[in-house]
């Protein structure tokens, strides 16, 4: 170790305590100043064009309707076309102007290039991002039957979001847009049965971290990161089989609202419900305690058992 490190190893901790104390304050009020004006001065999305991936179902199906309330144009994106079709019907009926359905799949650079493309030639402008497409992915990791077809999972969750990004941000710098970042709670704590699930995640909200300091003030990010919502990728299955049927879940209509509400305040994150921040907090201060809870909810007798006998 060099006598810099050794320097810095010393004096910089004590010097950084210092210097947190002293900028708190001030920060809190600011912080808390900030607030006050998001709700104040909350976004007018009237005539503006949202851009929804993974709008046929779920979490998506419901931003596109609470965006559609408030009088805004809507370029929806998912694969299963004939869903789709019924959501843009509802989204019209709803209030929204001008809906445009685009069938792709997130996963395809070509598709992400194309409903980008295609949204920018009916619209002329881009205002909203929302990178919702997601597809769940429980199992222990030992036990997945190929190892290979977790590849997907990354490929929707985590590329399916750059993709889209990397092609509306020059229409966003435009208008000084916002993207809307549907990552989740097991991308920020601990989450065993869902572990490359909530990697995918995890790395969604590390890359939009840094791109907000990459973007600066030419566009707002907020990263949302919900806990259990009710959707298709909560069925009663798929809860089961992640041993958190005890769990409560929010409705999709709820969660929805609470998403557009932040993104329109131009909040950075979002944790919804907000009672998931508690587990943030144990993940923090105590993160022993926490795997030792999660081990004890998620892992059954039987199934510890069953991995002794093999």
């Amino acid at each position: 170790m060099d006598m810099t490190t050794k320097l810095m190893n010393i004096l910089l901790p004590p010097i950084a305590l210092i210097v947190l104390l002293l900028i708190l304050p001030p920060y809190l009020v600011l912080k808390f100043l900030g607030l006050i004006k998001g709700f104040i001065y909350s976004e007018d999305v009237a005539g503006k064009v949202v851009l929804i991936t993974g709008a046929s179902s779920g979490i998506g199906e419901q931003i596109a309707y609470q965006y559609a309330r408030r009088g805004a144009r809507l370029a929806l994106v998912a694969r299963r076309e004939d869903r789709l079709r019924g959501v843009a019907s509802e989204a019209r009926k709803m209030g929204s102007p001008d809906v445009m359905m685009i069938r792709a799949d997130v996963s395809k650079v070509e598709d992400c290039k194309r409903f980008v493309d295609e949204a920018m030639k009916h619209f002329g402008q881009l205002d909203h991002l929302v990178n919702n497409a997601g597809i769940p992915c429980v199992c222990l990791l030992e036990e997945a039957p190929n190892i290979s077809d977790l590849n997907s999972v990354v490929d929707i969750n985590f590329w399916g979001s750059v993709y889209g990004t990397y092609f509306a941000v020059p229409h966003l710098r435009k208008t000084q847009g916002k993207i809307i970042v549907i990552s989740s709670a097991a991308g920020r704590f601990l989450c065993p049965r869902a572990s490359i699930y909530g990697a995918s995640k995890a790395a969604l909200i590390s890359l939009y971290d840094s791109l907000r300091i990459e973007f600066g003030s030419d566009i707002g990010i907020t990263i949302v990161t919900p806990g259990l919502v009710k959707s298709e990728m909560t069925t009663g299955e798929l809860r089961s089989k992640a041993k958190v049927e005890s769990l409560p879940v929010e409705s999709t209509e709820d969660c929805a609202k609470a998403v557009v509400d932040s993104a329109c305040r131009g909040d950075r994150y979002l944790v919804e419900p907000s009672w998931v921040g508690i587990v943030f907090l144990f993940k923090l201060l105590c993160p022993e305690v926490l795997e030792w809870c999660l081990h004890g909810l998620l892992f059954s007798s039987a199934a510890r058992n069953l991995k002794k006998a093999a």
